[in-house]
This record gives structure tokens, C-alpha cells and sequence, in this order.
């Protein structure tokens, strides 16, 4: 069977109705969505009621998560001032436009979802906040899709899709401690996966296409979809409502864009 997964749309429409449309083409028999439905984007109400409306299994978001239950992330995700000001900007303004039956949805959503051996966070099994990036310890990736009980990790949150294999092998585990008798413990982990689908509405990959990711149940053939669509309207409706004019930058961009200012006031108290 072929599943469609996706991730961060962050208010983006265009980008979300070129990527169903891809899927659709793709001849994908499901699709699950990794939240962060909102966000910098200028559409959330129009995002969320369209996955809504398509029933689509959807986890929250950090991003979900924060317009719920208030701005509670901590402080030193942010590299600056100036980029944690325009980030609680973007957050007031989507908390006053998004509608209740909305926030609602947003409110119910799972952590995590599974299907067989296959699960799907936003961040990880720990944390909507946490990165699992490429490079990565391989013991820790390891540890996070084991925790999670899975042969196959989807995430998001990074922005920047790859397929990470943890190939099989051994382990050794050396406990020792006073009064304790020294203890070697092996165990052998099959091969495990992590892959991460990218985003669908504020790319990170140095281009403004939108990524998502078919998943071959049967052959276990990933792969890694680019989808092209107006991004230029998406940029102009940024500004037009309000929003932080460089959100629309690194949108056209496909590149994250923040001040890398040492504020040595910007402490964090989390």
C-alpha cells in the first residue's frame, strides 16, 4: 500500500492544495499529516479545514500545540531578540485569525499515531520541540524509534526531508556500580528507519518547493516528493495581512533566516 506523509504546512494553502494533488496523482491510498498545520503562514483557518474536511489522520504540532495551550516553547530556540519578537508576532496574530471550531480540532489532536510497524510524530516520541536531524548520534536515533516500539520513525519538524538507515547490529551495554558486580549485557537491533518528510509550507531545503513522502508499505521504497506550486501568492499574502515581511523571503528562498546575534540578555528561564 502506498501512504502519503506530510508535515508542516504552516498556514501555506497553495502549498497544501498542490501537494493533495500530487498525492492524488501518485495514486496514494492514505495520507498522514505530522502537524504544525499553523504558523507563519497567512491561511491557518483555510489549512485546517481543509484537513478537516479530508479526515486525515494528524498529529499536533509544536506549533498546533502552542496556539492551544499558549506560547510555551523555550525561549532559546531562538537565535535572537529580534527573531523570538517576530515568532510571538506570527503567534498572536494566527492566535486572533484562527476559528474556534479550529482550535478545537487543533486541541484533540494526538502526540503521536501508528499503523503496524509504522509510527509518526511531529518532533519525536519525546517532544514536539525536538529535532531529529541527520546527523544525529545513531545511538540516540536508534533510542527514539525503539522508544517508539516501530521499524519506521516519520517525522517533520526540521523542514529538511531525508531517510536516515540505522543499519542492524550489535550492542553492548557495560553496567557497573559500588557494591554492584560489573555486567556486560548484549542484544542485537534490527534495521531500523527514520525519515523525515520536510515541509509543505515553509521549506528549508534551499527551495521554495513544497516536500512531502510516498511510503511503499510492500517493497518499503521511500521517496522523497519536490512539488512546485505559486509561491508567489503565498509570499504577497504575508505581507498583506501583516505578517513579518522576512517570513515571505525565506519562503521564496527555501532557506530559514534568522539573526545569528549573540544577545547576552536573552537568557532562557524555562
Amino acid at each position: 500500500m502506498k501512504i502519503a506523509v506530510m508535515s508542516c504546512i504552516h498556514g501555506n494553502y497553495e502549498a497544501l492544495d498542490a501537494v493533495l494533488l500530487d498525492i492524488d496523482q501518485q495514486k496514494a491510498e492514505k495520507i498522514f499529516c505530522l502537524g504544525d498545520l499553523v504558523g507563519y503562514g497567512p491561511y491557518p483557518n483555510a489549512v485546517v479545514t481543509q484537513i478537516r474536511s479530508l479526515d486525515i489522520p494528524t498529529c499536533a504540532g509544536c506549533w498546533d500545540e502552542d496556539i492551544v495551550e499558549g506560547l510555551n516553547s523555550c525561549e532559546c530556540s531562538y537565535p535572537s531578540l529580534l527573531a523570538e519578537k517576530r515568532g510571538k508576532a506570527a503567534h498572536e496574530w494566527t492566535h486572533q485569525e484562527l476559528h474556534d471550531e479550529n482550535r478545537e480540532f487543533l486541541a484533540q489532536l494526538p502526540h503521536g499515531l501508528s499503523q503496524d510497524n509504522l509510527v509518526f510524530f511531529h518532533g519525536s516520541p519525546q517532544s514536539n520541540h525536538e529535532y531529529l536531524l541527520p546527523e544525529l548520534d545513531a545511538f540516540v536515533a536508534l533510542e527514539r524509534v525503539l522508544s517508539a516500539n516501530a521499524d519506521v520513525l516519520f517525522c517533520g519538524h526540521t523542514h529538511v526531508p531525508y531517510v536516515r538507515t540505522l543499519d542492524t547490529g550489535s550492542l553492548q551495554v557495560r553496567v557497573e556500580g559500588v557494591g554492584i558486580e560489573a555486567k556486560e549485557i548484549s542484544f542485537s537491533a534490527p534495521m531500523k528507519r527514520i525519515i523525515n518528510v520536510g515541509s509543505v509550507g515553509e521549506p528549508r531545503h534551499g527551495r521554495p518547493n513544497a516536500t512531502y513522502v510516498i511510503y511503499d508499505t510492500d517493497t518499503q521504497e521511500v521517496s522523497l516528493r519536490e512539488v512546485p506550486y505559486d509561491y508567489q501568492k503565498t509570499c504577497a499574502a504575508i505581507i498583506e495581512k501583516g505578517l513579518p515581511a522576512i517570513f515571505a523571503w525565506r519562503l521564496a528562498q527555501g532557506l530559514e533566516y534568522a539573526e545569528r546575534a549573540d544577545d547576552p540578555t536573552h537568557v532562557c528561564t524555562r
